[in-house]
């Protein structure tokens, strides 16, 4: 009789058994977690496919139906680092570098996942910042893009590259041109006109600077010779006179002098010998 009842008690928990294995498979269908800077797209099977008229799933724990599906996204910024061929304007071929900074606009994921799928970056951006950079690249000579113009070039591909995702739920936050690398000939050329055009500016600066000396110099002689015109002009025998009686007066007043006098000197001046 015991044989027996040990023989049932396996059967009666076979259900209980089932059900909990059923509930298992479901609560593992049925629930999700999303990270840190990730956000869900929900597909409900038998109700319209993609939810595109709610916010998405956001990070945490959520429960959803066994039957439907979520497609976790990354929604932090993100970085492309692009090398691309492209041509200048007189046709030569430019090495460009590039880092561009973007992410999926998070309230339109349900849109992007719609419209283009998770491989978004292959199939929208990546087009999208090549067809620019040769758009824009394609507008400037191998020189231009070697010097002066980079930043302007930088700023025309992001706002080109930016008209485009905008339309495609992707936000794009900074396209960065790393560098610019030039055929060596074309390089070495350009770096030997910018030397030739720096020493010609550096000869003209010395031409003005000489110039402007020279120029300095001129006025200080005009001054000089004005100021002894006038000073010239304002002396008399009379003011000489007295102006040599007060020399002679203080040199015969010298403890460091003798003084001889002997005659008179032109104008009626004394001549003085002997300074011991």
């Amino acid at each position: 009789m015991a044989n027996n009842a040990q023989l049932q008690l396996p059967k009666t928990l076979m259900p209980i058994i089932l059900i909990g294995i059923v509930a298992i498979i479901f609560l593992s269908k049925s629930t999700v977690t999303i990270d840190a800077g990730e956000a869900g797209v929900l597909w409900k099977r038998f109700d319209g496919g993609v939810v595109t008229d709610q916010p998405p799933l956001g990070e945490g724990f959520h429960i959803v139906a066994p039957w439907n599906n979520v497609i976790v996204y990354e929604v932090r910024q993100q970085e492309l680092y692009e090398t691309m061929k492209v041509l200048s304007s007189n046709g030569l071929d430019i090495l460009l570098e590039t880092s561009t900074w973007y992410l999926p606009k998070a309230d339109e994921l349900g849109y992007l996942h719609q419209k283009i799928g998770e491989n978004y970056l292959e199939r929208i951006i990546k087009p999208a910042l090549r067809s620019a950079a040769r758009s824009v690249v394609g507008r400037y000579t191998p020189e231009q893009l070697y010097s002066s113009k980079r930043d302007v070039i930088q700023n025309e591909i992001f706002e080109e590259t930016r008209t485009i995702l905008d339309d495609e739920h992707i936000q794009l936050n900074e396209v960065l041109v790393r560098d610019v690398t030039l055929p060596p000939t074309i390089k070495d050329a350009i770096e030997r006109k910018l030397k030739q055009e720096q020493e010609s500016l550096e000869y003209e600066f010395r031409l003005v600077t000489a110039a402007k000396e020279a120029e300095k110099v001129i006025i200080e002689a005009e001054g000089k010779a004005e100021s002894n015109r006038i000073l010239s002009a304002s002396l008399n025998d009379q003011i000489l006179r007295d102006k040599g009686i007060e020399a002679t007066l203080e040199l015969a007043n010298s403890p460091n002098s003798k003084v001889i006098v002997i005659g008179s000197g032109k104008n009626g001046m004394p001549i003085i010998l002997g300074n011991q």
